[in-house]
């Protein structure tokens, strides 16, 4: 049985951003175990038979670190476009720009009065969830029209049950001033956010970020090594195919609750597996139209808060880049993503019927194009967003402190659990600052349970 200083579950970007780190600082005595065929776990992009290019969900590549840029230039080189956001809201059959709460102008008259209307007469509360906060941040106006809706449409679960405090940069909060500004003045204010600029590869999607990062490390990999059974007291671990390792320590990016619940298996310890079965998640099914033809519309990806369709979000793929299709330039990709959940329950075998009746609807497709799709491609993703409900820091602490313990770390997206963190950069960067913390015992800045 093979033995392995530093064992690391996953080849997503946390994954493959602390293996990189740690060859970088001379470290080679580490293994990277990918279930998966191919790397880069959500981050991953595929080409169907048709030629489109897709990507799990409407990534964009922005930065809140200097090593994540130099990273990436390294591995794109010259061989990515740059974009300037274009974001807007689908509601009452208008297109509004992003973010909705500086950009009411759009609405009818009696619309907008009810958003200012709703701001002056907010509630003073101590918020205690995700919808109170809602409500005492921008008043009933804004919420009902749009924040309401679009954020159960986007979490599947009812926002009373999530905590606020991840918020932070994820969302504009209230300026009355600047909204009044922008109506008077008829002005558009589209420039906040810390992805109001963003990078996308220039050829085969998100996933090349990773694949090309993978590259570098391709003998600390093993593919198709899915993980049944983790005995943290005689530091084994167990592979479908029945390979075994030993390891020191771990570095854990599956995600959290099965890595508890089904790998580890703490029968004796019923607080852990407790805090386990508390932490939420939703699930993304991603749906990608192919059709042989362009009918130009600039708009980088679109939100929609209302009923008439099931997608929470489309992205203009085509628009990323134009080698996302396979005559770059003269076909459309359009990538739709719909939640679901115990609470928000979908029929998976109706979502692409349903998400080309909602393009029709939105005027993003004429019906006569329907006639013209040549490709759909379905992506279900079990584990789209972890969910920050109201019990999930105090489960965090209580599995984090009983792992650690036994040397095993979880980062990531879902390893970590904090969505807060979860961008692109905030991933590999959590990786990157767990080799630091081992190699060089750096306090980890990003993640912090």
């Amino acid at each position: 049985m093979k033995k392995i200083k530093y064992l690391i579950i996953g080849a997503g970007p946390t994954g493959l951003g602390a293996g990189y780190r740690l060859k970088e600082l001379g470290e080679n005595n580490f293994l990277i175990l990918e279930k998966n065929s191919y790397p880069g776990g959500l981050s991953a992009s595929f080409r169907d038979k048709k030629g489109f290019t897709w990507d799990i969900g409407g990534h964009v590549i922005f930065s809140h670190y200097k090593y994540f840029d130099n990273l990436l230039e390294k591995l794109l080189n010259k061989d990515f476009l740059s974009h300037q956001r274009k974001a807007f809201i689908r509601l009452e059959n208008t297109w509004i720009p992003y973010p909705f709460q500086n950009n009411i102008r759009y609405l009818p008259p009696h619309l907008r009065w009810k958003c200012i209307e709703g701001i002056l007469d907010k509630p003073s509360i101590l918020p205690t969830n995700f919808k109170e906060w809602i409500l005492s941040t921008f008043g009933e106006g804004i919420a009902s029209l749009f924040l309401l809706p679009y954020n159960f449409k986007v979490w599947a679960t009812p926002l009373e049950k999530m905590n606020f405090q991840w918020i932070g940069e994820r969302v504009s909060v209230i300026n009355l001033k600047r909204i009044l500004k922008n109506i008077i003045l008829e002005q558009d204010d589209v420039s906040w956010g810390p992805n109001n600029l963003f990078k996308f590869p220039l050829v085969g999607g998100t996933g090349e970020i990773f694949r090309r990062l993978a590259n570098k490390i391709n003998n600390n990999i093993l593919y198709n090594k899915k993980i049944i059974s983790i005995d943290i007291n005689r530091k084994k671990i167990t592979c479908l195919d029945g390979t075994k390792f030993k390891y020191e320590f771990i570095l854990n990016t599956s995600p959290l609750d099965q890595l508890v619940l089904k790998t580890i298996k703490p029968t004796n310890m019923p607080n852990i597996m407790e805090a386990a079965s508390k932490l939420k998640h939703n699930s993304v099914f991603i749906t990608g139209i192919g059709i042989n033809h362009l009918k130009k519309n600039d708009k980088c990806w679109m939100y929609f808060p209302e009923d008439s369709c099931p997608f929470y979000r489309v992205t203009n793929f085509h628009n990323y880049s134009p080698n996302n299709t396979p005559r770059p330039g003269l076909q459309t990709a359009f990538m739709a993503e719909t939640s679901y959940s115990d609470y928000k329950k979908e029929n998976l075998s109706l979502i692409s019927e349903q998400t080309i009746k909602g393009l029709i609807q939105s005027s993003l497709m004429t019906p006569k194009q329907k006639n013209k799709i040549i490709s759909i491609w379905e992506f279900k993703a079990e584990y789209g967003y972890p969910i920050p409900c109201l019990e999930r820091d105090q489960a965090l602490k209580t599995i984090h402190s009983f792992l650690e313990a036994h040397q095993i770390f979880s980062r990531g997206r879902f390893g970590g659990w904090k969505y807060e963190v979860g961008n692109m950069d905030h991933s590999v960067m959590q990786g990157v600052e767990w080799a630091d913390f081992m190699l060089k015992n750096i306090k980890e800045k990003t993640y912090r349970w």
